[in-house]
């Protein structure tokens, strides 16, 4: 909740006002010295707004503070005491200010909703489900609220029909006249993950049109230009980021994520190091990437141990074990699947590892699943020619390594296998024709042992033709 003074400050200034003035009427205050000493800590309050609306937050801070300190069940002096704080980065301080705001007055739902953004932002995801879902049942036009709760509903991987609810309620909130930059960015980031690209980019373009230094709206339109490629267009929103918050750790990651998508690794690392005090979820990240290029076994498995559920890290501990042991990779590679179930590419990595194993009826299944979803996916395809040719089931197989000579016709092992295929179904001509084009296209060091077995191999083929040949006559 950044720039609580910015867009809503002379609303928000009000409102806190006439919470103070009934605040002050309804305390029933019959001692001059009570009135007094009330009065002056409503006057110091009013200077504090002055001058946090001034942008001059220390002064803003103390002033808040010596309000506090004259009468301290202060319920708007905390809350603007902790917008204050937050804009200056101190969030430890602001939740404890938020949460005394809370507790002086427990059915305020403004104070409830910055509570609750911290609270998501610092993963502490369970308390700040009951607070955000307290707050929008109190108040179901609190725009922050639905803001932090719809980071909340992100950053769990709610289902689809959680997300679609969510977003019919922003689009009634956004379709009101004061809507904000902040609800707007939100609807984006809802539509976006709900895969309408198009309606994200309208929406976020109507929040960076009522604001256009609105954090939330510029680090979607760096997510969005992230999941497009465009790289320039994300390392741009990104530099606007950093003049508004240099030291956002938030700011930081994306930079350094945003280096990482275009395999700048090192540069991305540097960014990540320069954080004071990384979150967990950062780390986790860091290890992430250092584990891509890593060829470090006894590295990565001392950073599984400290995240057992790192999938990167196991991807990366699946694909290096695959030839050194095939048995210990198969376990990384399930591991890796279970970890981040929908991504496609442990999956292969699980399905090649059981080729390695020579477990090949479970790799079958296995492939012929990922070629439903991925059906032009080569990794796919040569893995599941593999293994059922290894299983002998050479009709199936044949399909299968055609498919590879149309799409990549300049490999030859595929050519190589195909010949094979077609030599054990006694289909010889095309048996011939595969092992010559193999031969046209292999390379004599690489290719030695399949080259030296189809020499072997072709007087007696061409045999076989002749025979072919004269029995049909």
């Amino acid at each position: 909740m950044p720039g609580i003074f910015t867009g809503k400050r002379k609303i928000l200034r009000a409102l806190c006002t006439v919470f103070v003035l009934v605040w002050f009427a309804s305390s029933g205050i019959a001692q001059d010295d009570e009135n007094e000493s009330s009065l002056e800590a409503v006057k110091i309050f009013n200077q504090a707004q002055d001058a946090h609306e001034k942008g001059d937050l220390p002064t803003a801070l103390e002033l808040y503070e010596a309000a506090i300190k004259i009468n301290p069940e202060f319920p708007e002096a905390e809350y603007q005491r902790g917008n204050a704080l937050i804009s200056l980065g101190k969030s430890a301080e602001a939740e404890r200010a938020f949460r005394r705001a809370v507790e002086l007055r427990e059915d305020w739902t403004l104070p409830m909703a910055s509570l609750g953004s911290i609270l998501v932002s610092t993963d502490r995801l369970a308390e700040a489900e009951k607070i955000l879902t307290k707050a929008v049942a109190l108040d179901d036009k609190n725009f922050p609220a639905y803001v932090a709760l719809t980071d909340l509903r992100l950053k769990t991987k709610a289902a689809p029909s959680v997300l679609k609810e969510l977003l019919i309620k922003l689009q009634t909130l956004t379709s009101k006249a004061n809507s904000t930059a902040s609800l707007w960015a939100a609807r984006s980031a809802l539509e976006r993950a709900l895969g309408d690209t198009a309606a994200a980019k309208t929406s976020l373009n109507r929040a960076l049109a009522i604001e256009p230094k609105n954090k939330s709206a510029l680090n979607e339109r760096a997510e969005i230009a992230l999941s497009d490629g465009d790289f320039t267009g994300a390392t741009e929103t990104a530099k606007t980021l950093a003049q508004i918050s240099p030291d956002s750790p938030d700011v930081k990651f994306l930079q350094a994520r945003i280096f990482a998508a275009q395999s700048k690794t090192d540069e991305a690392l540097k960014i990540i190091d320069s954080i004071a005090a990384p979150s967990p979820k950062i780390l986790s990240w860091r290890n992430s990437i250092s584990a891509r290029s890593s060829v470090n076994v006894e590295y990565l498995e001392k950073l599984i141990e400290k995240e057992p559920k790192n999938a990167a890290v196991l991807g990366r501990l699946c694909n290096l074990l695959r030839t050194e042991n095939p048995s210990k990779a198969l376990e990384y590679c399930r591991r890796a699947s279970d970890a981040e179930p929908n991504n496609i590419n442990h999956a292969i990595g699980f399905g090649a590892a059981l080729v390695q194993v020579k477990q090949f009826d479970n790799a079958v299944i296995i492939f012929k699943k990922l070629a439903e979803i991925a059906p032009d996916n080569s990794t796919i395809r040569a893995n599941l020619a593999t293994a059922l040719f290894q299983l002998k089931k050479f009709p199936e197989a044949k399909a299968e390594y055609q498919w590879l000579t149309e799409k990549q016709p300049e490999l030859p092992i595929a050519y190589y296998f195909l010949a094979i295929a077609h030599d054990n179904l006694g289909e010889y001509l095309d048996a011939m024709a595969n092992y010559q084009q193999f031969l046209k296209l292999a390379d004599a060091t690489s290719d030695k042992l399949e080259i030296e077995k189809v020499n072997l191999r072709l007087p007696s083929l061409q045999n076989q033709i002749k025979k072919a040949r004269k029995s049909e006559k």
